[in-house]
């Protein structure tokens, strides 16, 4: 039956991806929602909030009527009340399915918000019924294109790090990129989300960006071009995985991730015959012939539970779909699937 998931359960949605790429840059970030979607954000969907790094998210506890009837104001004056005990330099508002249902005029209510509030005001427009990395991908470019500067000359040696998120890489800090990244001649590596909104403000002077997910490709289009700065899609360090072995030649592998993270491991998978498929965003100018998007548990059972794959690489959490699958299962996690992250080296 189309629609009826009975082995994997939902993945993070995309109010949660946005609220994401916000965490830790300063702002002032409020879900537009009677507090259920907050409460999953930051209960199931955020690792970051259990590192105690500090960042403020509220719930706009819209009561039914509020949101039945469009109350924006409601929703300015918590902002408001909000903002006078925390020093912001902006504010961010996340949609939920309320605010999508009642088709909430978005661009009304950041303007109302900045008049009231003397900040910058960004909406991102989720609807809670979308995939998390789409969320991301609407808040990198919303910030992008409202922040980044123009007047800023380029930095040699610098470089922008989009798509760093705990939902796509599995961990919560980057060290180990950054000394990756710096010892491959880069001397200013910017992870955007480490260092506040500065990055987003100044994007403009990278010298070159990489993305390590589809959710960061939308604003380095952007940069490209308000900027002129060329892009690559790359993962560079891989998480570790355990009992891969060492010659493929000939076997055929299903790799089940984010898409480059997925292409990454496909590469070191010499003379192996390796398809990419995944229920998140694929760029065609990424993918290879015989790669798939997966909108349906179904879809997954389809193409996986049988004899046709040798090993299946990908989140432990979704093998539970294939009892009929008798080769090689490998875990690789994906926090977005399972809430569980990865180690690197």
């Amino acid at each position: 039956m189309r629609g009826l998931w009975k082995y994997i359960s939902p993945f993070a949605p995309d109010q949660s991806g946005a609220a994401a790429v916000l965490y830790g840059l300063g702002g002032l970030v409020v879900v537009c929602d009677a507090g259920g979607c907050a409460g999953n954000i930051c209960g199931f969907d955020e690792p970051r909030w259990f590192t105690g790094a500090p960042s403020a998210a509220f719930s706009a506890g819209l009561r039914d009527m509020d949101a039945i009837l469009g109350r924006d104001d409601r929703l300015v004056d918590k902002l408001c009340a909000a903002a006078a005990q925390i020093a912001a330099p902006f504010a961010a508002i996340i949609g939920t399915p309320v605010p999508a249902v009642i088709a909430t005029d978005y661009q009304a209510l950041r303007r109302l918000a900045e008049k009231r509030l003397s900040l910058p005001v960004v909406t991102i427009e989720t609807k809670g019924t979308e995939r998390y990395d789409t969320g991301a991908s609407m808040a990198y470019e919303g910030l992008c294109r409202r922040f980044a500067r123009k007047e800023l000359a380029r930095q040699r040696g610098r470089l922008n790090v989009l798509g760093a998120l705990p939902l796509d890489t599995g961990c919560t800090e980057y060290t180990f990129l950054q000394e990756f990244l710096r010892h491959r001649g880069w001397q200013d590596v910017r992870i955007f989300g480490t260092h506040g909104l500065t990055d987003y403000e100044t994007a403009g002077a990278a010298e070159k960006n990489l993305v390590l997910a589809p959710a960061g490709l939308a604003a380095a289009r952007y940069l490209e071009e308000a900027f002129g700065t060329p892009y690559v899609v790359a993962y560079p360090v891989l998480p570790k995985v355990e009992k891969l072995p060492h010659d493929v030649t000939g076997k055929r592998i299903l790799i089940v991730h984010q898409q480059v993270l997925a292409n990454e491991v496909r590469r070191h998978l010499k003379g192996a015959d390796v398809t990419v498929a995944t229920w998140f965003l694929l760029q065609a100018d990424l993918a290879q012939d015989g790669d798939c998007h997966l909108q349906e548990e179904d879809d997954f059972i389809q193409l996986a539970d049988n004899d046709r794959f040798d090993i299946i690489i990908g989140d432990e959490f979704l093998r539970r779909a294939l009892p009929h699958f008798h080769g090689t299962f490998i875990d690789l996690p994906h926090f977005a699937v399972s809430g569980r992250c990865c180690a690197y080296d």
